[in-house]
This record gives structure tokens, C-alpha cells and sequence, in this order.
């Protein structure tokens, strides 16, 4: 599907650290071995994955099936680069105390936790979870993607293929639970961590013959790793199946006749997988699926404020099949990306408003969950559509317009909140988007002008694309 892309320079190899002199020894007498014997390098990784690593939070009770508004972390985040940058978003961060964070096990930040059939590397998850607890955020992993071993690749240190085709083949059937048996051990490590998607947008699982999703080997693996995942901790929340909800012109001969809009149609194909992973899952805490505004061919129809309806009538879709399952948007796009998957074409204002637009479409379609896939850059001082600019420099790290409409958006419509209907002037309807709970009133001009707007009984003027709230 490629809307977040991969990059080749994701192969930063970090040796977990050998404490003593005998540890290093070790270390390196494995090394030779493997290097005299023919087999796979296991420089670095530890046998013990399933230790729990550093100090997690205690759980204060059972957790619930949704952690409400967040983000993903991609590529390059805040927890690497100059000190005073990485400390100034974990203190942003810490202000939003509870924002969820999502993270992957491989890939977007991860090596490869298992290039060794039972030999680990967690370093760099380690590290993002160490940042997400020091951040004070709601921890979720993704179980995607998974070592080249369990996908007809080479096993060792050095074999890892990072091609974005090889990271996103899936496990063969034969490793399927190897795969679950590795999620296993990501969840002991992590005890903190009680929200897990079971993969990531159907990768690896297209069936070319048959011109359509193979969804029944998907859903073996969702079953192994929930199963698995259980079997850890039974309160341990486990959700799939992280489709993209394609939609395309209503004139294609994929075209759902049933789910469709304004906004174009679904692909049957999608529905149909959905609809085989619904009725053969071995059970879900919740429902994931991901998505644009836009038709496969990167159209907003009508136009980019009102494509945004496309995620209102799939959430309410996705609601019925699951007869009301808590329902999570683990990717949301609503700007589409050029020929290298960059969304830079649009100002940050009108970025953030069709943004906000689609935030409160999916809140309409039934959703309580969501998280922003964080484009986030290396270096620069300029990043369109990030959270916080880059923290390469000391001057890093600091909140962007979209950081703050994820971070109050958050704050505003927790899981749970009761939304409320507000009167809209009627010349107004058509220019303003509104969400309303008891406290708060989220208002977008969907206009490239300024206007005069009058929302819950207030009258006041927008800015061209302003995102406005209003304490009630």
C-alpha cells in the first residue's frame, strides 16, 4: 500500500551493551564460532528476550480496550538526537501525560529483534519504550515486521534484508508460530505494554492468483498470536486486522455496491478480508483498520474536506460487522504523498484543518482510538506535517501546529466522552466543521478565507483554515 514508505538507511545496527569482561568474551567466542562453523553471526544478541526490561510501570488496573488519541513513531523520533532536543518532547510529551505511542518490533526505528532463531536484540525497541515510559505516554506495539528467517531469508547479525520488499513479506506459513512465539516474548519483556495490533496493513499477504487479499492466512496468524498473547496475560488487549480500507471510483470493477458515497467506493476485495477475518478470528479486544480520504488514485471527492466523510461511513461499516467492538484508526491520511510519498504540497493551516476535519469524521464513524503517523525527519529545522521539529540540534524538538491539534484533540474526546449536537448558523453549515462535547467545541473553517461563523450561540470571525476551540 506504501503511504509511510521505507528508507534504506534503516539499517543502525547498535550492539546491546556486554556488561564485563566475561560477558565480552562470550560475546566474541560466539562470534568465532558461528564465523568457523558456518553458521549465522549472533554478535551482540542475548538469549534471554523475555527478560523484562528496565522498570516498567505497575498497571493500576485492568486496562481497557481503547487508549485514545495518539501517534506513531516512524523512522527518526525523539528519542535520539542532541540532549536538550530529545529532553524538550519528552517534557512536551510528559504535559500530555497518557497520550498513546505506538511503536513496531521491526522497522520505523526497530532493528531486527530476532535475527537468530532464539537469539534477541532489543536495543533499539528498548529504547523507544524507554522513552515512550519516560514520556509518561500509553505504550502500544505493533507486531510487524517480522526477521528474515521466518520469510525465506537469511538468518544472522549481518543478513538483515531492509529492502522495503523484504520488510514487508510476510512470515511463511511454516513460521507462523515462531512468529507468534516472538510476540510472546516482546509482551514479557514489556509488561507495561497492554495494547498490541497483531500486523501491519496486510503486508506480505496478497494473493496474486487469485487478485485478492489472502486473508485466510492472515487470520492463522492473527489466531496463533493472540493465542499466544493470552497465554502471557489473558488482560493483555489484542486487536486486528490493520486492513487498509481502499476505496476507489465507483465505476472500477472492484467497486462495493453496498459501501459507497460522494466520496467513491470501497473495494469489495477489502470488505470481503475484513469480513473472513471477522468471522474466523479466535476473538479481538478491539478493531484496527487504517485508511486515506482519497480513492486509491490519490482523488478527494468531492473535495478534500468532504472526502473525509469516506471515514465516517467506514467506521460505522467496520461498527456494525463487530456489532460495536471498540474501533482504532492505527493510520489516517487525508493529504495525499507525491512520487516519494511526501505530503509537502499543502501549508501547514490547511494541512492541520483537513486534518482536524478527518479526526472528528472518524470520531463520527464510531472510533475512540487513533493514532498520527508521525512524518518526522532527521535533520532540518523545517517539517511539514510533523509533531516537533527534528532533534539533530540543541534547538530541536519543538511543537509543531500538528502536535498541538493531536495533543488537544486527545485531552478534549477521551474514550468515553458523550458528544453533544450544537447549533450551527445555516448559511454557516456548509463552511465549518464542528465537534462537541460538554466542555469543548472544535471548530474548522474548511475555507480559504476568513469568515464570520456563528457556533453554539457565539458569533466570531475564522481565519482562512483556522482550527478553533471554544470552552463551553
Amino acid at each position: 500500500m506504501g503511504r509511510h514508505g521505507w528508507e534504506s538507511d534503516t539499517r543502525r545496527w547498535r550492539l546491546t551493551a556486554l556488561l564485563g569482561v566475561g560477558a565480552a568474551v562470550l560475546a566474541l567466542a560466539v562470534t568465532l564460532f558461528g564465523t568457523l562453523s558456518g553458521g549465522p553471526s549472533t554478535a551482540g544478541t542475548i538469549r534471554d528476550g523475555d527478560t523484562v526490561h528496565g522498570t516498567p510501570a505497575s498497571p493500576s488496573a485492568t486496562p481497557e480496550p481503547y487508549v485514545g488519541w495518539g501517534f506513531t513513531h516512524t523512522q527518526y523520533s525523539a528519542d535520539e538526537g542532541a540532549g536538550a532536543a530529545t529532553a524538550r518532547v519528552a517534557q512536551l510529551l510528559g504535559r500530555n501525560a497518557g497520550l498513546a505511542q505506538n511503536q513496531h518490533i521491526m522497522g520505523w526505528g526497530a532493528d531486527n529483534p530476532e535475527p537468530v532463531k532464539g537469539h534477541y536484540d532489543f536495543g533499539a525497541l528498548d529504547r523507544r519504550i524507554d522513552f515512550v515510559r519516560a514520556s509518561h505516554g500509553t505504550p502500544v506495539i505493533t507486531l510487524c515486521c517480522s526477521p528474515d528467517w521466518m520469510k525465506g531469508g537469511r538468518a544472522g547479525v549481518d543478513n538483515t534484508n531492509w529492502s522495503r520488499t523484504a520488510l514487508e513479506t510476510a512470515p511463511t506459513p511454516a513460521h507462523y508460530q515462531d512468529f507468534a512465539d516472538l510476540a510472546a516474548t516482546v509482551a514479557r519483556r514489556y509488561p507495561d505494554v497492554r495494547h498490541f495490533i497483531v500486523w501491519n496493513e496486510f503486508k506480505g499477504f496478497w494473493n496474486d492468483a487469485r487478485s485478492r487479499w489472502d486473508y485466510e492466512g492472515y487470520t492463522k496468524l492473527y489466531n496463533l498470536v493472540y493465542r499466544a498473547l493470552k497465554k502471557v496475560d489473558k488482560d493483555i488487549m489484542v486487536g486486528g486486522p490493520y486492513l487498509v480500507m481502499d476505496s476507489v471510483d465507483p465505476r472500477d470493477q472492484n467497486a462495493s455496491g453496498g459501501l459507497k458515497g460522494p466520496w467513491g467506493a470501497m473495494d469489495q476485495r477489502v470488505l470481503d478480508a475484513f469480513s473472513y477475518w471477522n468471522a474466523h478470528k479466535a476473538g479481538a479486544d478491539f478493531t484496527v483498520v487504517d485508511g486515506s480520504s482519497y480513492t486509491r488514485d490519490d482523488d478527494l471527492l468531492p473535495d478534500e474536506f468532504a472526502a473525509t466523510d469516506k471515514l465516517t461511513a467506514v467506521g460505522a461499516w467496520v461498527r456494525q460487522q463487530t456489532r460495536g467492538l471498540p474501533l482504532w484508526w492505527a493510520e489516517y491520511y487525508v493529504e495525499p504523498g507525491d512520487g516519494n510519498d511526501d505530503r509537502k504540497g499543502w501549508t501547514e493551516p490547511h494541512r492541520v484543518a483537513v486534518q482536524a476535519t478527518g479526526m472528528i469524521a472518524m470520531v463520527k464513524g464510531g472510533a475512540e482510538s487513533g493514532f498520527y503517523w508521525n512524518p518526522e525527519e532527521k535533520t532540518g529545522t523545517g517539517c511539514a506535517g510533523c509533531l516537533w521539529t527534528p532533534t539533530d540540534g540543541g534547538g530541536g524538538g519543538q511543537a509543531l501546529p500538528m502536535y498541538d491539534l493531536v495533543s488537544r484533540f486527545a485531552r478534549a474526546f477521551p474514550p468515553g466522552t458523550r458528544y453533544e449536537t450544537v447549533q450551527v448558523a445555516p448559511d454557516d453549515v456548509p463552511n465549518v466543521r464542528v465537534l462537541a462535547s460538554a466542555r469543548t467545541v472544535l471548530v474548522v473553517n474548511t475555507r480559504n478565507r476568513t469568515i464570520s461563523a456563528q457556533v453554539d450561540s457565539k458569533r466570531f470571525d475564522m481565519r482562512p483554515y483556522e482550527v478553533k476551540w471554544l470552552d463551553r
